[in-house]
C-alpha cells in the first residue's frame, strides 16, 4: 500500500490523532523553547522554521517538502481542522488510510471542500480583509514571471469560491510541482514587501497570500480534484463570523477581524 502521511501543523500543544498515519509537525520551532512529545519540529535540516510569524503553516509545509522523501502521498492539516468523510466537530471523522487511497483513484488530489462567498469574489475578499500593496506585488510577480498561471489567477479572482486553508494531500509528484511553484513565487514577493510596515496579524502575509496559490496552480494544470468536508474541532461562532465579513466588506477602515 501507498505510505501516506499526513501532518497536522500545530503552534502548540493540542489533542492529536494517535493512529500513525498522522504526525503533527511543531511550527515555528526555532522560536521556541521546547517542542511537545511527538510532535515534528519544523527547524531541522533544510528549513524556514524562523518565519513563521510571516509564513505561518507554509514553515511546515516548506519541511515536508525538504525533508520527507520517503512518504508517496503527503498531506496538510491543521491542529483544529482537519479533512474528513463528513462534516463535523468529531476528530473521528477524519480520514483514514483506506478512504484517502479510495478518493485518490478517483481524481488527482484532495482539497477541502470549495469556501464559497456569494456576495463577493475572491479579489474583493481578499483586499477587504487584507493590506492591498502585498496583493498587487504578486499579481504582478506573476504576470512577469510565471505568465502561463496568469489566467488561472484572474479566473480565481473572480470566482466567488475557492480551496482554502492550505490543506491538501496529493502524491509526492505533484507535491513537489506545488511547493515548488508557492515558494518560488513567494520568494519574489518577500523581496518586495516590507514586513515592517505592516501591522498585527497583516504580518502573516504569505500565509494569507498562498491560499491563493492552491486554485491558480491546480486550474493551470488542469488536475481532478475530490473535495472532503472540513471537520473543526471548535466550532464557529457564525453570528461573529458573519458580522465580521460584513464590517470587511461594508466598513473597510474599522478593526478586522480575519481568522477564528
Amino acid at each position: 500500500m501507498t505510505k501516506i502521511k499526513i501532518y497536522v501543523a500545530s503552534h502548540k500543544e493540542y489533542a492529536m490523532p494517535q493512529d500513525s498515519l498522522y504526525q503533527p509537525i511543531f511550527v515555528g520551532s526555532s522560536l521556541k523553547n521546547g517542542v511537545p512529545a511527538g510532535y515534528q519540529p519544523d527547524n531541522t535540516g533544510d528549513n524556514i522554521s524562523n518565519k513563521n510569524p510571516n509564513y505561518n503553516e507554509l514553515t511546515a509545509l516548506y519541511w515536508i517538502w525538504k525533508n520527507d522523501q520517503n512518504s508517496r502521498v503527503i498531506g496538510l492539516d491543521h491542529y483544529r481542522r482537519y479533512l474528513g468523510a463528513k462534516a463535523g466537530h468529531q476528530l473521528a471523522d477524519r480520514l483514514t488510510t483506506e478512504q484517502i487511497d479510495n478518493l485518490l483513484n478517483q481524481a488527482d488530489i484532495i482539497l477541502p471542500k470549495a469556501r464559497n462567498y456569494y456576495i463577493e469574489n475572491q479579489e474583493d475578499h481578499y483586499l477587504h480583509a487584507h493590506a492591498h500593496q502585498p496583493y498587487e506585488i504578486m499579481k504582478t510577480v506573476l504576470a512577469k514571471q510565471f505568465p502561463k498561471y496568469c489566467p488561472a489567477f484572474q479566473a480565481l479572482e473572480k470566482s466567488t469560491s475557492a480551496h482554502l486553508f492550505n490543506m491538501f494531500i496529493m502524491p509526492r509528484a505533484y507535491f513537489d510541482e506545488y511547493a515548488t511553484f508557492v515558494f518560488a513565487v513567494l520568494a519574489e514577493v518577500e523581496q518586495q514587501v516590507d514586513i515592517e510596515q505592516l501591522e498585527g496579524q497583516e504580518k502573516r502575509v504569505f500565509g494569507f497570500l498562498s491560499e491563493l496559490l492552491m486554485d491558480t496552480w491546480v486550474n493551470t494544470k488542469g488536475l481532478k480534484v475530490v473535495e472532503c468536508p472540513v471537520i473543526n474541532l471548535e466550532k464557529t461562532n457564525w453570528l461573529d463570523k458573519g458580522y465580521q465579513f460584513l464590517k470587511r466588506k461594508f466598513l473597510p477602515n474599522t478593526k478586522k477581524k480575519v481568522h477564528f
